[in-house]
């Protein structure tokens, strides 16, 4: 969610109507037209904990993000674990197995036939 405008230029700027209209109700409800305050905004933090989820990485450091998710014990995302890791400085092997030997990395794959 943006930020509110501020009280100065709600007054002084013109807006489309269904905010005018939005402004004029909370004005003749509330007896002000400014904006609204106390609310979150971002992202609710899932991790609050950093000690645990420090010691749960180091734990689970094998998995990749998505089963890490699996094992926290709340509902979180693999974004808010990745997240996380890069947050307290973890970093992880990028590659789940090792390339065999004489294989290159950027090498177009070649069609058999």
């Amino acid at each position: 969610m943006p930020a509110p405008y501020s009280l100065d230029l709600r007054v002084k700027a013109g807006f489309a109507r269904s905010t005018l209209t939005e402004w004029h109700n909370q004005y003749r409800r509330d007896g002000t037209m400014s904006a609204k305050q106390g609310y979150q905004q971002g992202h609710s933090h899932k991790i609050d904990d950093w000690e645990a989820f420090r010691a749960f990485a180091e734990q689970h450091g094998e998995k990749t993000q998505w089963e890490m998710a699996q094992l926290w014990p709340t509902d979180i995302s693999e974004d808010t674990i990745g997240r996380g890791l890069k947050r307290i400085g973890f970093t992880r092997k990028k590659r789940a197995i090792s390339t065999p030997k004489g294989h290159r990395q950027n090498a177009k794959p070649t069609r058999v036939s």
